[in-house]
């Protein structure tokens, strides 16, 4: 795929100025839910910290062990709404969707990756890291999880003290690694997490079979949260980290044969002054036979107002597809006006939720992939009335609109030759984009965007 796309971006580097980005239409056609409140219990060899998770996502790190006993906000007052529900939970949340892709030979059935936990490395120690086969059923717009695969390091491949360090099976938390993306490669999966950034590498049962370090033109790539890094002894003195926290892996695609990842970091690089090195992201590409780096990297230029990509899948050899959005949630026509303040509205509403069509194959002389078109998440066309919640909306909004106005979107798939499948990851308890004062669920949707799909 390597030669094709070098080839190919040769070729239409003579042909004149790149073709500008289209909008187009997309459809609902399908929308399964899956409760925000929905439960898994943890192995039954698992350490006994694991059967309460999220002791530690209060306000503080100190632990809380009585569940229920904090409740959810979207954040700190004056702007932050309840969400409805309290932690810690009993078990571990199947919450917080951060990557998906079709299962091979079963139509309909999905891989999805559940995140690190509770949104950083020091609140979920008590997290398990897992993910699951599900089964949408657009029908009755149920989800069925028909399986729950959790990580582990047994062989002792992880180079670092991880939480469960001294048991025997060495289930891995948020803690450990924060799970952003899933490829189903051989027997096994490859999964870029945000903490180091690493790729790691599991077989079918979930065991770390490796961990890859991040290079980007010869380099080492660490974020804040790298398990070698340390807060200096003097407050003055500065910590050296190129990637942003929250700034990793956010999207993996991996090509058609399996034999290329192509690691897309959220956020942009920071340069030595701490600065964003500009509004475009890192995608590195990765050989998997020789699980190594190949040194060769592009460049995704972020549309206008958009902050971080939520998920990145391939179409074709060339072709892929990404979300893009804005660090904020809920319906635009119920922000807070005058004199209004949350609950009764969205402070920082959602505006830029979009998925954007681009090829790998078509690369300018800096190394920037051409952006060919992109559907608009928050004018989705319902005309058959399929949505099977609106949330809080304006008043005046159209039966015929359909939004999809969470915080983070996470998840794209395609379906078939018309058809896409997207999700949202609910950041379980702290999310609350569809209604002002309840707790995000898990959403799925079938989008009609053969347009889309079949532009070039």
């Amino acid at each position: 795929m390597r030669a094709l796309l070098l080839a190919s971006a040769a070729l239409l580097a003579l042909a004149g100025p790149a073709r500008a980005d289209q909008r187009f239409e997309a459809v609902l056609e399908g929308h399964a839910i899956l409760p925000a409140n929905t439960m898994v219990q943890p192995p039954a060899d698992a350490p006994a910290d694991a059967r309460v998770s999220g002791k530690y996502a209060g306000p503080t790190p100190r632990r809380v062990d009585a569940p229920g006993s904090i409740p959810g906000t979207t954040g700190p007052a004056p702007n932050g709404r309840p969400t409805g529900l309290s932690f810690p939970f009993q078990g571990q949340p199947l919450q917080g969707f951060s990557g998906i892709k079709p299962v091979a030979g079963e139509p309909g059935a999905y891989w999805v990756l559940t995140d690190n936990g509770f949104g950083n490395k020091r609140n979920s120690p008590d997290a398990l890291l897992m993910f699951h086969k599900i089964r949408p059923d657009f029908r009755t717009g149920q989800v069925a999880v028909e399986r729950t695969i959790f990580l582990s390091d047994p062989e002792r491949r992880v180079p670092f003290r991880i939480a469960h360090e001294g048991t025997e099976r060495r289930y891995l938390t948020g803690s450990d690694f924060d799970l952003e993306s899933i490829q189903p490669i051989g027997d096994g999966f490859w999964i870029g997490e945000e903490f180091g950034p690493f790729l790691i590498q599991v077989d079918a049962e979930g065991r770390v079979q490796r961990v890859v370090e991040t290079m980007v033109d010869g380099r080492a790539i660490r974020g804040p949260d790298h398990p070698e890094l340390s807060i200096p002894a003097s407050p003055t003195a500065g910590v050296a980290f190129q990637a942003q926290r929250s700034g990793g892996y956010e999207g993996m695609a991996a090509s058609p044969d399996g034999s290329r990842l192509y690691a897309m970091l959220e956020k942009p690089l920071l340069t030595a002054q701490g600065q964003a090195e500009g509004r475009f992201l890192r995608i590195v590409e990765f050989d998997t036979a020789r699980a190594d780096w190949t040194g060769r990297n592009l460049r995704f230029r972020l549309a206008e107002g958009a902050t971080a990509i939520g998920d990145f899948n391939m179409v074709d050899d060339r072709r892929a597809l990404v979300i893009e959005r804005d660090d904020a949630e809920g319906d635009p026509a119920r922000a807070c006006g005058q004199g209004q303040q949350p609950p009764a509205c969205f402070h920082n509403p959602a505006r830029v939720k979009r998925i954007s069509l681009i090829d790998l194959g078509d690369v300018d002389g800096e190394g920037f992939v051409r952006k060919i078109g992109h559907i608009d998440l928050m004018a989705i066309r319902d005309p058959e009335g399929v949505a099977r919640q609106r949330g809080d909306v304006g008043p005046d909004a159209p039966r015929d609109r359909f939004t999809f106005p969470f915080f983070t979107i996470e998840n794209v798939a395609v379906v078939d030759a018309d058809h896409i499948i997207v999700g949202n990851d609910n950041n379980l308890p702290f999310s609350a984009g569809r209604h002002l004062t309840r707790a995000d669920d898990n959403e799925l949707i079938l989008l009609r965007v053969p347009e889309l799909l079949r532009a070039r």
